[in-house]
């Protein structure tokens, strides 16, 4: 009887022990849990980090390691999830994070594109999908590599200039640019002239300071009737190793401009006038030119410097013949003057230049002059009273009388 006692009370001692480890697991658990997800004072260490822009792999590659003083025990009860940039938004798919913490990318990336990445991070219940933590983020940067050449706007670029350009700056302004980041040596960019034909006058690129501009210019004269056109070849290369360059052409096209003064074709001429006429053409007179017909250096400018004072002369520019017309605007009496000697000059509208000591020079040259000999010819003019009223008077008889003729 007392042995039976003895196992009852054994067992009963036994499902007890049972019952208080398993109430005492239960309450361990619930407190694991509420610890779980209770918001932690310690936050998860992050960062920037850095990638090199087309990085050939192999893929996927460790791009870093989350990690926290608590990995130990959320080990079993949590997951991570990735959000933005190159993972829920363009481009899509490029970073993911394994259940370990471990961030990997899956292909390389172009920094032109995408210099950097902004990535949220978020640490999950693995049962409730609940955030256990305020989201963090951090920023994967992408390295530059120099691997975009500085290019020109354009390749082939044209200019005008006229042949009497003071030298100095030329008409052709250049800025290159390259994509690679800014403010390092792949994307710092000299430029400079490969070749020139012809190769007079020199020809070269100047920085415009402030301008983050380059500026053709020359030192010399131009001649256009040696060299009517010049083809310059342009380098951009940058500071990058390898350092990277391109090209471009430079067509300038070289104007006329008054290297040539008009000369007369006589230096004499003759005309003559009737006496008192007027409004009448009365003498042409042409140039020659070496300059470009119709241009301001080509153009004649006709004048009377002597011979005119009393205004009985104009002389005006032929536009389509370039010939200077001569004309008596006042007449002449030929019992006053028989001859006129009128001096004329020429110029063109634009001022002459010459080339003196390799640089352009405007020029104040002597008139060209041309002398004009005016004969007025006598015509027959009808007789004319001296007096307009004469009195004659006639006696007869006792009277006298008084006519008036």
């Amino acid at each position: 009887m007392a042995k039976m006692f003895l196992y009852q009370l054994l067992a009963f001692m036994t499902v007890a022990l049972a019952l208080a480890h398993d109430i005492a697991n239960d309450a361990l658990n619930k407190r694991d849990k509420r610890n779980l997800l209770v918001r932690s004072k310690r936050r998860w260490v992050l960062s920037t980090f850095e990638l090199t822009e087309e990085d050939p792999g192999p893929f996927p590659k460790l791009v870093t390691q989350m990690f926290n003083d608590h990995m130990d025990m959320l080990k079993n009860n949590r997951k991570f999830r990735l959000t933005g940039n190159g993972v829920t938004e363009e481009p899509l798919g490029l970073f993911y994070i394994h259940e370990d913490g471990s961030v990997y990318v899956t292909k390389s990336i172009d920094r032109e594109k995408y210099p950097l990445f902004n990535i949220k991070f978020d640490i999950l219940d693995k049962e409730t999908g609940i955030p256990v933590d305020r989201t963090l983020a951090f920023d994967v940067k992408i390295k530059d590599i120099n691997d975009n050449a500085p290019t020109f706007e354009e390749t082939i670029m044209t200019g005008e200039i006229p042949e009497n350009l003071q030298e100095g700056y030329l008409p052709v302004q250049l800025k290159p640019t390259d994509t690679d980041e800014e403010n390092t040596v792949n994307s710092t960019v000299s430029v400079k002239v490969v070749s020139q034909t012809p190769a007079e006058p020199k020809i070269s690129v100047k920085y415009v300071e402030g301008s983050k501009m380059n500026q053709l210019a020359f030192t010399g004269c131009f001649d256009y009737d040696k060299e009517k056109s010049y083809v310059v070849e342009i380098e951009a290369k940058d500071h990058g190793t390898p350092a990277l360059s391109s090209t471009a052409t430079v067509i300038l096209k070289v104007t006329d401009s008054n290297t040539h003064p008009p000369v007369f074709k006589n230096n004499t001429y003759k005309t003559e006038i009737k006496e008192m006429e007027s409004d009448k053409e009365i003498l042409r007179v042409a140039v020659t030119d070496g300059d470009t017909p119709n241009t301001p250096g080509w153009r004649a400018v006709y004048t009377i410097v002597k011979g005119n004072e009393d205004g009985n002369y104009k002389i005006v520019t032929d536009p389509k013949t370039n010939e200077g017309v001569l004309t008596v605007i006042k007449g002449k009496d030929f019992e006053r003057t028989t001859l006129t000697n009128v001096v004329i000059a020429v110029k063109n509208e634009e001022p002459l230049f010459v080339c003196n000591s390799g640089r352009a020079k405007a020029m104040t040259a002597s008139p060209i002059t041309a002398n004009v000999t005016v004969k007025v010819i006598d015509v027959n003019d009808p007789p004319v009273f001296v007096k307009k009223v004469t009195d004659v008077y006639e006696k007869g008889g006792n009277e006298t009388r008084n006519c008036a003729l």
